[in-house]
Parts: C-alpha cells; structure tokens; sequence
C-alpha cells in the first residue's frame, strides 16, 4: 500500500499519465483503492497531468475526504485554468482548510478578479496570524495585483519580514501590469542594493518590459548584458522581451540581431518583432517577416494582425490593409476583430483620406468607437476641409461619449462649430469645465545619463 503513493508521485513528475493509469489497475485489482492516502496520491496525479475527469470520479467516489483531497482537486482546476470551479470547490469545503488551500484559493480569485473573496481570506488571515506566510503572503500580492489593487498590494509585501523571488517578480511584474514602469525600475534597483536575492528570468523579464514601456533604451542594454554576464538561462521567454524592449526602443538592426539568434520563436516572438517594425514606419519589412512567419508555420494571433494592420496604417498600404483584415476573419484563421483592429483600419482609412469608407466601418462594427477612432475621424474632418460632410448621427454619438482627452474635445467643437451647431459647442465647452479638462501644452522628454 505504501509503495503506490510515491509511483503516483513520480508519474505526476514526467507527466506520465498512461503510466498512472496503469498503476491506478493495479491498485483497484488489488483491493487497495480505499485507502485516503492512496486516493488523495491518485488524485493529485490525475490533477497534474490535467485530467480534470478522472481526478473528480475519484474524488466524488472517495466515503471521506480530508484537507488533502479538497486541495488536490482546487489545485487541478486553477492548474487548467479552471478557476470559477476551483473557487467553488473551495466554497464548498466542509473541513478546515490549509495554508495550501489559501494560496490555491488567492491565485484563483486574482485570476477571476473576485476581490472579495481575496480580501475575505486576507482578513481571516489577520485574525488568525498563523496563517499569513511567505506563500500566503505571496499570494495575497498576486491577488492584489490581478485586481487592480496596486496599493494593497504595496502594503502587503512591505508586511512581509522574508522577501523571495517570488515576492520581488510579483510586485515588480503587478506594477508594470498597471502601467507604473518608472517605479517598477525603481523597486527592482531597490532589490538589487536591499536584498541577497538575485533576480532570475521572471524578473529581469518584467524589467525588461518597463524598459520598453518608457523607452529606456540603456537601462535595458544593462539588462541584457547582466543575463548573458550571469549566466542566466536564454529561454524564449527572456529573448522576446529583449527583442520587444530594442524594437520598441527603436533599435531594430539589434532587435533582428536578437531575434535572429534565438533558436525556438513562438508566436509572441513574431509578434514584438512585427510590432516593433510597425511602429517605426518599417511597414513593408513588417509585412515580409509575417509572411515568413506564416511560412514556417506559426499561427497568428490577434495581436499579430494587429501589428500587422498597424504596419500598413503607419506606411499607407491601404490595400494591403483591408486584404489583412478580411483575411484575419476568414476561415483560415477566424480572429474576430477587436475595438483595437477597427481602430487601426479607421485610422489607415482616415489618414489616407478615404473618410466614407471609415464612416462605414464606423456604422457597422460591432463595438461602440473609442477616442481614438473619434479623433481619428475628427482629425481627418479638420485635414480635409470635410466639416460639413459628417453625418449627424455620427456627431450625435461622439457627443454621447465621455473622454478624458482634451484633444478630442477640441477636435469635437471645432466640427460642430463648422456644422454651426452652436449650443452643442457650448455644451462641449461647459463639460470640459465642469471635468476640470484643459488643452494640454505640448512636451517631450528625454533620456539623461
């Protein structure tokens, strides 16, 4: 009986499934499937491998089920990305629940955004402090973080007295997720000079990533001569954010340099590439690496069409654009567009003066305009002496919408000033005042060592 759990365990190691399945006969045959320990091993090898089925029958077959097995089947279905489900496991619960329980329970809320839940468990754990750990403490991070509560998030990790890895990448990579590039940088420099931790991949990923948000091309240099000085593995995952911080920096001969030289791509390779051509005016370059994406066989996803579209957007290949877009829908790939892809395809329609045909997908889309198709649009009006052309309904719509750029509401009352619609200039005006919103001054900012 003592012999199964271990091979069950070693099985779930390789991922040896058909192995497992083998053993868990002989077990049955053997009359031993009653034992709880060999039940919560089979169970947890089931939940690795990802058999999610073969995991619950063995679960719902068990007379009594302890914290072990509750945990094993929570941890299977976050493990698949099952999260709604593991969290209704974890409701369900009719036994004490453990530290392992919590975590499983905290990563899954993040993952779903049920903040209630999260800060539910984080206040039973400040009522019983023996259960806030570095584990449930690096949870509890992820958590804040996946939910948009960046300043929980903060005071969590300054609560704990042992910092791990795990608890640097969490906050470092929760800050450039919401968009705090500078103060990721500054929370990693404050781990290199405070801490005995060295960053691994996952961080130097993450830093990598707000290098390229900020354009701060040297900092990232730095990066990427501290991995290849330290020895640290070059996977996949590394060498596309050191091609997406170059590309997007602007450095494209080094980031074909590095994209070059990484031997197994995936798609999101192809796509900081792609992206980062597009965005530099390198549009037919863009095009001819998507080709020879698809050649080799990888599949586009959303984002690649997206860099693709941009590319014609930024080059004015209008024709190239629109047999991208009705490609992306195709039966070959069947991507639905996304607000981001209309916006694209509108802004490449409008810049090359083609502004009924945008005026048509606007009326068509599925999705409501954001800001930056209305100032597209608006843009296009103002450059081609167009004022009077734009239909009312149009107008109306953009009137309905709220934005907080000052740009577009200039944009907006000059059209309707031209169109002499004078109480809808007025009402602009008063809501910009009422907002608080003012014409932004122009700036630009620089790089000083």
């Amino acid at each position: 009986m003592y012999t199964f759990p271990p091979l069950f365990k070693a099985c779930g190691k390789f991922s040896g499934i058909g192995e497992g399945k083998q053993i868990h006969g002989t077990v049955t045959k053997m009359g031993l499937l009653d034992d709880m320990y060999v039940q919560n091993s089979l169970l947890n090898l089931y939940g690795t491998c990802g058999d999610l089925g073969s995991a619950c029958k063995v679960f719902d077959e068990m007379p009594v089920r302890d914290v072990v097995s509750w945990t094993g089947v929570i941890s299977g279905f976050s493990r698949i990305g099952l999260y709604k489900e593991a969290l209704r496991m974890f409701l369900k619960m009719d036994v004490e629940r453990s530290l392992a329980t919590y975590v499983c329970a905290l990563v899954a809320s993040g993952r779903v955004g049920w903040l209630s839940l999260g800060q539910g468990i984080h206040g039973l754990m400040l009522k019983k402090p023996y259960l806030f750990s570095l584990e449930t403490g690096n949870a509890l991070i992820d958590m804040y973080v996946k939910c948009g509560q960046l300043c929980d998030a903060k005071r969590v990790f300054g609560e704990l007295q042992v910092k791990d890895k795990v608890s640097w990448n969490s906050m470092i990579s929760g800050l450039v997720q919401c968009k705090k590039p500078n103060e990721a940088i500054e929370l990693f420099s404050l781990m290199q000079t405070s801490s005995r931790v060295k960053p691994d991949g996952h961080i130097l990923t993450s830093v990598l990533s707000a290098c390229a948000s900020l354009g701060a091309v040297e900092y990232g240099r730095w990066v990427h001569e501290y991995v290849v000085s330290a020895g640290i593995k070059w996977d996949t995952h590394i060498g596309t954010a050191v091609v997406d911080m170059y590309a997007k920096c602007g450095y494209i001969e080094t980031a074909l340099e590095v994209f070059s030289g990484i031997r197994s791509k995936n798609v999101y390779t192809w796509n900081a590439l792609l992206g980062g051509l597009a965005i530099h005016g390198h549009g037919h370059e863009s095009l001819r690496y998507f080709e020879e994406m698809v050649r080799l066989g990888f599949k586009p996803n959303e984002v690649t069409f997206l860099a693709v579209l941009n590319a014609c957007c930024h080059t004015g290949l209008v024709d190239e654009g629109r047999r991208y877009f009705n490609k992306m829908k195709s039966g070959e790939y069947n991507l639905s567009p996304k607000l981001e892809h209309y916006g694209c395809l509108i802004d490449m329609l409008c810049r090359a003066g083609l502004l009924d045909e945008a005026l048509e997908f606007v009326k068509v889309m599925p999705v409501k305009p954001d800001v930056l198709i209305c100032g597209a649009i608006l843009s296009a009006c103002t450059s081609k002496e167009t004022l009077t052309e734009l239909p009312n309904e149009i107008l109306d719509s953009f009137l309905e919408m709220e934005f907080e750029d000052s740009g577009v509401y200039v944009l907006l009352s000059n059209v309707f000033a031209a169109n002499r619609r004078w109480n809808d200039v007025a009402k602009i005006r008063r809501l910009m005042k009422v907002k608080g919103i003012s014409k932004v001054p122009g700036s630009s900012a620089i790089d000083v060592n």
